[in-house]
């Protein structure tokens, strides 16, 4: 199946900063900012074990707790098994994600993507979201930024293993669809190669957005739109850039990359439409995309995003932001 049906709305929430990602968040902002989502219709929300060493799964199963579990979709991903030993956060090494949740819980991170994690993995989740089911899983993090040269070795390992237990529980109906939840566009091509197994829906972070997007039309969004599998649109302010912040790819935005920004602020700014409004609809304008899961940890930023999908965004925006080079030319925009 694809995940357009399962999914409630095409706005969700990405929980990583509830983790406590690049600062110590307060139980009650995270607490709060959940509560925002809910308020504002939001009903579909991702975690992982990852955020915060468990800190984000916790949060968020202790703010759901006595919502209708009908009511909502919710999604987490496997790779990671937190351990009850604990270490020092700052020591970690996440690639070139280093630091990225030195304020989460100091639990060890166990990084396997073998069916027996696979499995310890899914059920800790259960236990730290407070539910009796998952409705989508994601294999997180089978890719170059976090293992450099020996990614196809991680992957390699997550095919035989997490790969086909999570296809036998999608199966079963224990969940409802699964797929990879990465960071970059070649795992999820050599994928969509396999004959068997097959996923049903990819999460891609900050690979589709006004800042990246190059790589993935060439051939992942042609063939995930071919096959029926379904993309959700992770981290579309690109690490914060794109909503006023200061990072880009979870580190210090370079130059040129802030000169760009400044270019689309502008050109936002002449049309009277917010930046987050061009990010979000950019995002979703793609045949492919089923739905966009920015992240927040403050109740204002989720009315923000609410507020930005339904901004309208004249066509004469999208005109001059392709003729100034800004997207790609390639790229569907949403009303040009």
């Amino acid at each position: 199946m694809t995940i357009t049906s399962l999914l409630p709305g095409r706005l969700g929430l990405g929980t990583a900063p509830l983790g406590s990602m690049f600062r110590d968040v307060p139980a009650e902002e995270a607490a709060a900012t959940v509560e925002a989502a809910w308020d504002h219709g939001i009903r579909y929300f991702d975690t992982a074990p990852f955020y915060g060493a468990g800190l984000s799964e916790i949060r968020l199963g202790d703010a759901l707790a006595g919502r209708p579990r009908d009511e909502y979709v919710l999604s987490t991903k496997v790779g990671r098994v937190i351990l009850d030993e604990v270490e020092d956060p700052a020591t970690r090494d996440f690639g070139e994600k280093g630091g990225l949740f030195a304020h989460g819980r100091p639990n060890k991170i166990l990084h396997e993507w073998t069916a027996d994690a696979t499995w310890r993995s899914i059920e800790d989740s259960l236990r730290r979201l407070r539910t009796d089911r998952l409705d989508i899983v994601w294999v997180h993090d089978v890719a170059q930024d976090f293992h450099g040269d020996e990614w196809l070795a991680v992957y390699e390992s997550a095919r035989t293993g997490a790969f086909r237990v999570l296809q036998q529980l999608r199966d079963q109906g224990v969940i409802k669809a699964w797929g990879l939840g990465v960071n970059r566009v070649e795992p999820l091509e050599l994928t969509l190669d396999l004959d068997e197994p097959k996923p049903d829906a990819f999460l891609l972070a900050g690979r589709y957005t006004l800042l990246d997007h190059d790589r993935a039309l060439r051939r992942l969004l042609p063939a995930s739109a071919d096959q029926g599998v379904d993309l959700v649109v992770g981290g579309p302010y690109s690490s914060g850039i794109l909503a006023g912040g200061a990072h880009f790819e979870y580190q210090a935005a370079p130059a040129h990359i802030v000169e760009k920004v400044t270019r689309i602020r502008e050109l936002a700014g002449r049309h009277g439409i917010s930046v987050k409004s061009a990010a979000l609809q950019f995002a979703l304008a793609h045949p492919a995309t089923a739905a966009v899961i920015p992240g927040a940890t403050r109740p204002d930023r989720v009315a923000q995003d609410v507020a930005a999908l339904g901004e309208t965004v004249p066509t004469a925006f999208w005109t001059e932001l392709r003729d100034a080079g800004l997207v790609s030319p390639d790229a569907p925009l949403p009303t040009a």
